[in-house]
């Protein structure tokens, strides 16, 4: 039978369970990634499974979330990173050397091959035909170890590509066109496979923006076929022998086809506060610009700067506007350096920036009061900027600095004539900044800064429970609301106790602290609750607070794991219309959990403030049953041992 490429992938990797959509598989991990924000997490569950080295074919430790040091405790954590990277066979990427996403893509990845990567974007490796796939870190630690991934088979989705872009369009408005045609939950259980005639068009960089901003249609990953365009790309890297040709079968079945036609498309922008709330920047009226940040691991690559670069030559930003380029790695940076793009950059009056994430996860640069800040980030969720009331546009590189010139937001097609950027034949190739483990494991000793505290367990599951509504949420709670970033918490990413207290803090300041006052609770949320990023300290910290179920409409896929992993219920309506029955302060009650999760029996929720009572179904696997009940995925692993 026909396969599609996802189905090649899957079967060559398949551990157990069957190719059905809806079924759970498990897959062989090649590679893993981890950043500094998810990796601390991540290596002390490692450290606890005991197991020496890992049993990847290889697995990369990236620094490049958490690169502002305020304090002692990123510095720390990064010391933590690398001596426990170089202790346990992993390779580690230093600070500077560039966002994981990008570098991986350099450097490590490999089509065909599987990548589980702590960080929602790792879907960028789809772009050179990998499975990428973003999972929680204890998700990641178990594939270090030599654990499959599991995951449900994933519906395959053809987005059929045909014609070419025209000038002053690109591969950022391929993507925001699916997101305006799909939304942001629009990918839930389903794999974007593209193909047609006009891949061939895309480069190896376009194809990764496109498959870096799957993430937000909520889907498992994307994926392009490996083809000449793949091969030029490892080729100018350096790594031509990690090529292999993939490709759908001819008449391979897929779930759903959705034609694109790239000539059609034109310059778009997703307007506050949702990747999906997307339109045509000519739609819009005016709009002044404050700000514009350029980077990010979706538009930091060599063309996307060297065009950039090309449009600000012998220009001046606009006075009431300001300007930051984020170069995407070290490669991207030194290359611009090297070639005078750089100081077309500078002159023009853009800010240059590390090679990191910066700006994106509220690392710095935030904007001014109310202001207008228009950036080729993933991204434009409330207050993940930094600055609460401010607006967040997603544009282009094009169209980001077309409004860095005119100060308002621009079709970049007013601008001259289209600058051309060619691929390089060869890559600037230096990877002295990529540290290998050392060939003396014992001789290592893990730095542990004191910020670093002791990983937290949950508690088995009881068998009945009688808790309180701590909250009540909306639709499409994301895990920047559940766990906001930034620079103020982020650094407290290796002390569950102290960043506990700041969940929920942009929804309701008030909820930490009424969680621990409790004995335990449950909250309550609308449709996609936990969409964005895979942080799992979305999950561990509310698990510390006590929280034991999740009653939602419906489940971002990584934040659902993550609830399973750390020992937290998620369980679904059945009847949507029950949500407007259920307040905060409501007493709901649970009995004979043990036998419905066991026997896929849907869960009873008594709510006893109201006397009513609430159907909700958990669709679990009877594997990932056992985890929540053991009190999730460490417990579990221990008793299998």
């Amino acid at each position: 039978m026909p396969q599609n490429l996802t189905e090649k992938i899957i079967a060559a990797h398949l551990v157990s369970g069957e190719m059905k959509p809806g079924e759970e598989i498990a897959l062989r991990i090649d590679q893993t990634l981890t950043q500094d924000a998810t990796g601390t997490m991540a290596y002390l569950q490692f450290e606890a499974m005991q197991i020496p080295t890992v049993k990847t074919e290889i697995s990369v430790s990236y620094v490049d979330h958490n690169t502002l040091q305020t304090g002692f405790e990123n510095a720390d954590d990064h010391l933590f990173l690398q001596t426990v990277a170089s202790k346990h066979g992993i390779y580690f990427s230093r600070p500077g050397n560039g966002i994981c996403h990008q570098v991986h893509l350099e450097r490590f990845g490999k089509p065909g091959a599987t990548l589980l990567g702590s960080d929602s974007h790792t879907p960028t490796g789809g772009g050179i035909g990998m499975l990428a796939i973003g999972a929680g870190g204890l998700d990641v630690a178990v594939a270090m170890g030599g654990g499959a991934f599991f995951l449900t088979m994933p519906q395959v989705v053809n987005v059929h590509l045909t014609g070419k872009l025209q000038p002053w369009v690109s591969a950022k408005d391929v993507i925001l066109e699916v997101l305006r045609r799909l939304s942001v939950k629009g990918g839930v259980g389903k794999v974007l496979e593209y193909s047609g005639p006009g891949v061939s068009s895309l480069s190896v960089p376009e194809r990764a923006t496109i498959t870096n901003m799957g993430a937000e249609l909520g889907c498992t990953t994307s994926v392009f076929p490996s083809d000449a365009v793949t091969l030029a790309f490892l080729t100018a890297q350096g790594r031509p022998t990690d090529w292999l040709a993939l490709e759908a079968d001819p008449g391979a079945a897929y779930s759903a086809v959705l034609e694109l036609e790239l000539a059609t498309l034109e310059p778009m922008v997703a307007q506050p506060h949702s990747p999906d709330n997307v339109c045509r920047i000519k739609d819009l009226p005016s709009l002044k610009v404050d700000q514009v940040a350029i980077g990010s691991c979706t538009n930091s690559s060599y063309t996307d700067l060297m065009r950039v670069a090309a449009i600000l030559k012998g220009k001046a930003i606009n006075a009431n506007t300001s300007l930051v380029i984020s170069p995407g790695s070290k490669q991207v940076f030194e290359m611009l350096a090297r070639n005078g793009a750089l100081a077309d950059l500078i002159a023009s009056g853009a800010r240059i920036l590390e090679s990191a994430c910066g700006p994106c996860i509220g690392m710095g640069q935030s904007p001014c009061s109310g202001a207008v800040s228009v950036r080729t980030f993933n991204r434009n969720f409330e207050g993940r900027s930094g600055t609460a009331d401010a607006g967040i546009y997603l544009t282009s590189p094009e169209a980001a600095a077309a409004a860095a010139l005119t100060g308002y937001l621009t079709d970049p097609r007013a601008l001259a004539e289209f600058p051309l950027i060619e691929q390089p034949q060869l890559f600037l190739l230096d990877d002295s900044m990529i540290l290998a483990p050392s060939g003396d494991p014992d001789s290592v000793e893990v730095r542990r800064g004191p910020n670093i505290k002791p990983l937290p367990l949950a508690q088995p599951m009881p068998d009945s429970l009688a808790l309180p509504v701590l909250l009540k949420a909306g639709d499409n709670i994301t895990t920047d609301h559940i766990m906001p970033a930034g620079s103020k918490i982020l650094p407290l990413r290796s002390n569950i106790p102290a960043i506990s207290r700041y969940v929920f803090n942009a929804v309701d300041p008030a909820f930490a602290e009424r969680a621990l006052n409790s004995t335990g609770g449950i909250i309550v949320g609308g449709h996609n609750y936990g969409q964005g990023s895979s942080r799992e300290h979305a999950a561990l910290a509310p698990m510390y607070l006590g929280i034991k179920v999740v009653l939602a409409k419906s489940f971002a896929r990584i934040h659902r794991a993550n609830l399973i992993n750390f020992g937290i219920l998620p369980l679904t309506l059945v009847d949507e219309a029950d949500y407007a029955t259920i307040e905060q302060g409501d007493i709901l009650e649970v009995c004979g959990l043990i036998a419905a999760l066991t026997r896929d029996k849907p869960v009873a929720l008594l709510n006893k403030t109201k006397g009513q009572e609430v159907q909700a179904a958990h669709n679990l696997s009877l594997r990932q049953a056992t985890i929540l009940l053991a009190g999730g995925l460490l417990n579990y692993t221990k008793q299998a041992e």
